[in-house]
């Protein structure tokens, strides 16, 4: 397998955590030098595509896909988007999640989910839904995330405490859980 697509699929899959040259070589079974010479041809690669709208960027030690600067204004605009836009399955399911089972980092919402929860992680916290509440204190340190008093507001309820009881194998079984209320609003609506 080619080290340029396995190295694109690591700091894919990591999202905004990224992943140090270190583990980038631990990973990659190969050399640090050799993480850098892959990191800048996959850099290169990036900028000179214009179809591709993304790059590498390293903060803090870790490197991390992002997107071009060129896409800032679209990128701002989508995150203002008005909140009267429904959240799809997927970012009601990870609110739930986080609501439930905070604090939490975005790879313990993953392993629940099975799928990689960034994007969508994301979106929430545009949407002022969820926040980074700290560091984890493991390799990485990941951020913690926890719901933020905007997500009380959005489901009308004054604390966590009034979140409707569920066990822990129906958080396992994310479909079974409706801290929307969408089956009583289904049903008022349908009066």
């Amino acid at each position: 397998m080619n080290k340029t697509a396995e190295l694109e699929a690591l700091l894919f899959v990591t999202g905004e955590e990224g992943l140090s040259l270190r583990d980038l070589s631990g990973l990659l079974t190969i050399t640090p030098s050799a993480v850098t010479q892959q990191l800048d041809k996959l850099s290169e690669k990036y900028q000179e595509d214009p179809l591709s709208a993304l790059t590498i960027i390293e903060t803090a030690g870790k490197y991390r896909l992002a997107t071009k600067a060129d896409f800032q204004t679209l990128l701002q605009h989508y995150a203002k988007t008005p909140m009267n836009q429904s959240l799809s399955k997927a970012a009601l399911e990870v609110l739930a999640i986080i609501a439930y089972k905070q604090p939490l980092t975005r790879l313990e919402v993953d392993q629940i989910r099975g799928v990689n929860s960034s994007g969508t992680m994301t979106t929430l916290q545009a949407f002022d839904l969820i926040e980074v509440v700290g560091k984890k204190e493991v390799i990485g340190n990941p951020n913690i995330y926890a719901t933020t008093s905007h997500f009380l507001d959005y489901i009308g309820i004054n604390s966590l405490d009034a979140l409707p009881e569920i066990n822990e194998e129906s958080l396992m079984n994310i479909d079974d859980v409706d801290i929307f209320n969408e089956k009583e609003l289904m049903t008022n609506e349908n009066q």
